[in-house]
């Protein structure tokens, strides 16, 4: 274990982290950028002794699990979790499931997006934020129990509330998303929430079963859809496809060419949101 290195390299880490990316109150009293010594102690479930003796590069070899703790506590990216691994002297095994905190900045970036429908998937497709367009185009994830906001499950478990009208592009997300999870499942080989998912479709569904049992790897990307909604009717949209590497997620947007029928559907879209208008 190089323990000046790492020590540096927590040091490094800590000043780099702001409150407000951990859930926390800046206060007014901070002379320095960055996270306490006691609140990364806090949050990665140690005592603040053992952490200000990592950072002084005087403490004992860290356990697996206290590295893990600490790269969930500063937010490390898959390659400085890596790093801090080598530099403990531990071998880095396969992460331990797909990341769940969205990056500050992607949160914001759906704020922003007010005319475009927008959201935020994991490595297993769980829904992990969305705004305002994505609810009025698609569902609103609210008012889902947020243990069952997953698309692959719902586009097999429910098939008849999926927007997807054309029966091509139907067929190739059914084979896009399973061979996408497939990919996913040998990344986190030990996740629980990827292996009861795939236990349930397969149990559930035979139309899963049958395209899991081709394994099949691929990533999901962009293409285009023709949609219906039952309020302003059918589009055709351009659905892109952004990587977020550090957290092994998603975001997809939905756009239309400008001057279309389905870019005005958008645009009337944005002004009733996700109100009831559907005919009683």
């Amino acid at each position: 274990m190089n323990r000046q290195e790492t020590a540096a390299f927590l040091r490094s880490r800590r000043a780099r982290v702001q409150p407000a990316d951990v859930g926390l109150q800046a206060g007014t009293r901070r002379r320095t950028p960055g996270l306490r010594r006691e609140e990364v102690a806090r949050l990665a479930g140690m005592s603040v002794d053992y952490y200000i003796r990592l950072e002084q590069g005087r403490g004992p070899r860290p356990s697996r699990q206290i590295l893990s703790a600490l790269a969930r506590a500063l937010r490390l990216s898959d390659d400085e979790r890596s790093h801090l691994f080598n530099l403990a002297g531990e071998q880095l095994g396969p992460p331990p499931g797909p990341p769940q905190e969205v990056p500050a900045g992607i949160l914001h970036l759906l704020e922003r997006l007010d005319d475009t429908p927008a959201y935020v998937l994991d490595a297993k497709y769980d829904v992990l934020a969305w705004n305002d367009m994505a609810a009025a185009l698609i569902v609103d994830f609210s008012k889902i129990p947020s243990g069952e906001r997953n698309l692959v499950r719902a586009f097999f478990l429910y098939p008849a509330a999926c927007p997807i009208e054309d029966e091509d592009e139907y067929g190739k997300f059914a084979q896009q998303s399973v061979a996408d999870l497939r990919a996913a499942s040998g990344r986190y080989p030990h996740d629980p929430g990827i292996k009861a998912l795939v236990g349930e479709l397969k149990d559930k569904s035979e139309p899963f079963r049958r395209l899991w049992d081709r394994h099949q790897i691929e990533v999901r990307r962009g293409s285009t859809k023709r949609m219906r909604h039952p309020v302003v009717g059918g589009l055709e949209v351009f659905c892109d496809v952004l990587v977020v590497p550090d957290r092994d997620q998603k975001v997809v947007l939905y756009t239309a060419a400008p001057g279309t029928p389905s870019h005005e559907a958008l645009k009337l879209l944005r002004v009733i949101g996700t109100q009831d208008l559907t005919p009683r």
